[in-house]
């Protein structure tokens, strides 16, 4: 059965489960992984697999991947991928979803932590790192007070403009950041995100791309 993206998002278990997932991380200060974020990454996964020249259904299973790539966090935010693989396996068996299409959309769940060591399996789960990392941005950091700011905190409240850049033509995916200075230092953003940029740069390889990274107009990689 061809499970679509909006299949899954009148899926109600679903959505209850995105909820409180963010809820119960928002408990703890971490940065906003709402419906809003779900469904950027969603939308930028088709972008790059459809731009890429990936098959219509290969887009589609990164749709979904994309939105639920997050839904660990209702059992724990620490390795919220490898839950999330397992809640999305159940959602989508009940859903009627082919098991091959079903491991695609786990194995990208499963990789696209970088604390779990995650790798590009499959091109979704390329898709899916590089659009999950290039959401960075001050509107996610729910503290008001910056002396109650973590690291990741404090780098994603400098970032003030993002985008993610996809040139099919010559084969270059580049990230796009505007950093407010005052706040971290282009070095410490650098510094502090170093693994997720070299996430995304194996990523984009895995889809026979070159990765760039251009913070304040200055390239990084």
């Amino acid at each position: 059965m061809s499970i679509t993206l909006e299949d899954v998002k009148q899926n109600p278990a679903v959505m209850e489960y995105m909820r409180i997932g963010n809820d119960y991380i928002g408990n703890i200060g971490a940065i906003e992984h709402n419906q809003h974020h779900a469904d950027l990454v969603s939308d930028l996964c088709v972008e790059i697999l459809t731009k890429l020249g990936y098959p219509a259904r290969e887009a589609e299973l990164g749709a979904i991947a994309g939105f639920l790539h997050d839904i660990g966090n209702l059992v724990n935010r620490y390795g919220h991928g490898m839950s999330g693989a397992m809640i999305a396996f159940h959602v989508l068996l009940d859903m009627g979803m082919d098991p091959a299409e079903t491991a695609v959309i786990m194995g990208a769940i499963g990789n696209h932590e970088e604390q779990a060591q995650g790798h590009a399996v499959n091109s979704v789960a390329a898709s899916l790192i590089l659009a999950d990392k290039s959401d960075v941005h001050r509107s996610r950091v729910r503290k008001r007070e910056m002396s109650a700011f973590t690291q990741r905190d404090r780098v994603n409240y400098a970032v003030t403009d993002s985008g993610l850049l996809i040139d099919a033509q010559n084969k270059i995916i580049t990230m796009k950041l505007q950093i407010d200075t005052s706040v971290c230092s282009v070095m410490e953003y650098f510094e502090i995100f170093l693994t997720k940029m070299l996430m995304s740069r194996r990523a984009a390889e895995y889809l026979g791309c070159q990765f760039e990274l251009i913070i304040n107009e200055n390239k990084l990689l």
